[in-house]
């Protein structure tokens, strides 16, 4: 992995992983999507969250719509972004791949992302989806703009 950042963490990976969990406020977004973050590595730019998928996302065959997929890994990944800048950037999403491998249906879903490249201004990152049987059901790389938190 390329990383052209070289400060240490701001906070230990026990006390950022704290920090997300006992937020006061989530995103919506989070929110919908049962999103936990459960394990953060800094140093190695990853980490692993878990979803309580609701049925409210499934397909008439019962399985989850492949978009709830899609917007889980991309907040595993986006999630990730903002961690590995010690929170102080957002990672808007410029492009997505996803590819499918087997439904999920609703219940315990885990995520794992990583950064494969930090710049400047772009970061390159991928991420996993698992079911609750452990098995891969879909995978996820995606190119994020690196920009400065700002208050509105």
């Amino acid at each position: 992995m390329t990383d052209q950042t070289s400060v240490p963490p701001a906070l230990s990976d026990a006390e950022m992983l704290a920090r997300f969990q006992n937020a006061k406020s989530r995103p919506a977004c989070s929110e919908t999507l049962g999103m936990k973050l459960e394990e953060i590595n800094q140093a190695d730019k990853t980490l692993r969250m878990s979803f309580d998928v609701s049925g409210a996302f499934s397909n008439p065959t019962g399985a989850v719509q492949g978009g709830f997929l899609t917007a889980m890994l991309d907040e595993a990944m986006s999630v990730c972004c903002i961690i590995a800048s010690n929170v102080t950037m957002t990672a808007p999403t410029l492009e997505i791949k996803t590819s499918y491998f087997r439904p999920l249906f609703p219940g315990r879903a885990e995520a794992q992302a990583r950064i494969l490249r930090w710049g400047r201004s772009t970061a390159f990152m991928e991420a996993e989806l698992f079911g609750a049987d452990g098995k891969m059901v879909a995978k996820a790389s995606a190119t994020a703009a690196l920009k400065l938190f700002k208050k509105f």
